[in-house]
């Protein structure tokens, strides 16, 4: 029995638009929701979504939440990768919901193809592919 690190359980993000980034996420993106809470004395939704490999991400919404300083190298969360077998499909899948990725670029120590895009409060997020 290991008493180290397992992996990561979640990511959380906190959104300007809940609706806006429900369906970001949901609709656009594919991630199933696990849960949705109102927090009425705290006037925030918080929405629990699954990645297939078991990994959450928790959706927050807050009353006029501060904007990010910059992209992206403000201090924290730099981005949120993702990974998949191809890029293109998925990339013509957000491109089909006007969702514009920057150009494919190669990881210079693995090899491996990437490329960002941003959720609708302008969070980079990356694809990052696996094979």
């Amino acid at each position: 029995m290991s008493h180290g690190l397992q992996g990561i359980h979640h990511v959380a993000l906190i959104c300007a638009d809940y609706a806006r980034s429900r369906t970001f996420y949901v609709d656009v993106l594919g991630l199933v929701v696990l849960a949705e809470h109102h927090r009425a004395a705290r006037d925030s939704w918080k929405l629990d979504l699954a990645l297939p490999d078991g990994s959450q991400l928790e959706l927050f919404s807050f009353p006029n939440p501060p904007p990010r300083p910059s992209r992206p190298e403000a201090q924290g969360l730099r981005h949120l990768a993702f990974r998949l077998e191809a890029l293109e499909p998925f990339i013509a899948h957000l491109a089909r919901h006007g969702v514009k990725c920057e150009p494919i670029r190669v990881d210079e120590y693995t090899g491996r193809r990437f490329t960002f895009f941003a959720d609708p409060d302008d969070l980079p997020l990356e694809l990052y592919e696996t094979r």
